[in-house]
């Protein structure tokens, strides 16, 4: 479990890639924000996930 917790801020930060390169085909603002919400989250997660696995 610990395992997947540790990748968990980088598949967030993925999903939030994956939607940009969406947002190139269809662009629409929510994808925009979409992403942004991911990637932060991701970032964050990933920051204090490993932080606490320590």
């Amino acid at each position: 479990m610990n395992t997947f917790l540790k990748y968990l801020g980088v598949a967030l930060v993925l999903a939030g890639v994956c939607l940009l390169v969406v947002y190139e085909f269809v662009p629409t603002n929510i994808l925009l924000v979409a992403a942004l919400v991911l990637e932060f989250c991701g970032i964050l997660a990933y920051i204090l996930i490993n932080r606490r696995l320590r």
